[in-house]
Parts: structure tokens; C-alpha cells; sequence
């Protein structure tokens, strides 16, 4: 039998994808200049990918498309921690609550908790916590509830990039982590749902108090 070979992703995605990575697991930081014949000539592509590579990555709240200054990586304040964090607040409690009742399986959950821990730098816990929020929500039942998550993963994961940058609080969320899995491995909906509420809660509380602009954020946001 014949297998497909995997599609080769276009230059306008691979360098989405590379930019992406950068910004999520702090390379490029917050306010940080893209300059369009710079990444083109690190990515060995004309300038045209990296512009609507751009564009699509400023549609997705991870960089700030200005006139004047061209484009930079967005910055992070309070107000737009607070912001992204209601949203998740509203919505991923119910589509993991939703997940349980449904008696979905959850290993991939439990994979991704194993990553996280033998993540040897932060990128690699960053990423092994993107993928274990997903797999929480992922099975919910309800494709728009998923997509509305998924278009708040690379904004929240901003946040916690740059929360993690000035508190490091990795063993305190694995532990929410863990006990988030417990409940819902128990088929506890209610209780697993309440506790990833607090656990997202208490995360954005900690590093961004109302009030309060987090220390590694700019005076000003860029938008």
C-alpha cells in the first residue's frame, strides 16, 4: 500500500510556523522589531512569505502591523492578560466539563503532562502546556466551542511566556495540572471543570494583579 508523502508546507507557512515558535517560547520579545529583509534573508525566502506570514500572525494578536513602525511583536499588559484570560475563564471550563461527561478519552492529556516534566528548558514546558490544555478541550463535542479555544491559544500562550519570564511557577501548574487530570480521569466533570478554573484564575491573577502593569511589559502597548 501506497502512503502519501506529507505535504510541503509553503514558504508563507514555514516561516508562520518559525516566527511563531520564536515569539511563543521567547526569542523574539514582546516589542521586539520584524523587519521583513532581515527574516527573509534568515529564512532564505523573498520578502513576500515573511509579509503575509505577518499579517496572518498580527490576525492572531501575536504582532502589531503599524504604518510607521512596521511590525513588532506584541506587547503584554494587564488589561490584555485580563482580557484573554476572561475569555478562556468563560469558555474552557465548560468545554473540559463537556469532555468528561462525554467519558472522552484523556490520554493524550496525560502524554503531554510526562513532556512537560521532562522538558529540559522552558520552550519545551511551554509547548507541552499548550498541548495539554488541548487535549482537555479538544474532545468537547462542540467544534465551535473548540475553534473559539483554539483561536485564544497563541494570545494566552504569549501571556504565559512572558508571566513565566518574571514568575517562574512551573511546579506550582504541574501539580494543578495533575490534579486537574485526576478529576476528570475520575469522572468528576464538575470538580475538574472548578479546578481548571481556578487554576486559570489564579495563574493570570498572580502574574498580572489588577492594577497593577506586569514589570517586563512597555509603558505603552504598541497597538
Amino acid at each position: 500500500m501506497d502512503i502519501a508523502p506529507s505535504p510541503i508546507p509553503s514558504r508563507t507557512q514555514y516561516v508562520l510556523e518559525a516566527v511563531k515558535h520564536a515569539i511563543l517560547t521567547g526569542r523574539l520579545r514582546p516589542g521586539q522589531a520584524l523587519v521583513e529583509a532581515e527574516l527573509a534573508a534568515q529564512f532564505g525566502v523573498s520578502k513576500t512569505p515573511v509579509r503575509e506570514a505577518l499579517k496572518t500572525l498580527a490576525g492572531r494578536g501575536l504582532v502589531v502591523m503599524s504604518e510607521y513602525k512596521g511590525a513588532t511583536v506584541r506587547t503584554v499588559d494587564t488589561a490584555m492578560a485580563h482580557s484573554v484570560y476572561d475569555v478562556r475563564l468563560l469558555l474552557e471550563p465548560e468545554a473540559l466539563r463537556r469532555t468528561v461527561t462525554a467519558g472522552a478519552a484523556l490520554e493524550t492529556a496525560g502524554a503531554a503532562l510526562e513532556r512537560s516534566d521532562a522538558a529540559a528548558d522552558p520552550a519545551g514546558r511551554s509547548l507541552a502546556n499548550r498541548d495539554f490544555h488541548r487535549a482537555l478541550y479538544l474532545p468537547c463535542g462542540n467544534p465551535l466551542l473548540t475553534r473559539m479555544l483554539d483561536e485564544l491559544r497563541d494570545q494566552a500562550a504569549l501571556v504565559s511566556a512572558i508571566a513565566w519570564q518574571a514568575v517562574p511557577s512551573w511546579e506550582r501548574e504541574a501539580r494543578e495540572h495533575r490534579e486537574i487530570l485526576a478529576r476528570a480521569l475520575d469522572g468528576d466533570a464538575d470538580g475538574a471543570a472548578s479546578a481548571l478554573h481556578d487554576h486559570i484564575a489564579s495563574f493570570v491573577q498572580r502574574a498580572f494583579p489588577d492594577g497593577e502593569r506586569h514589570p517586563t511589559a512597555p509603558v505603552a502597548d504598541r497597538e
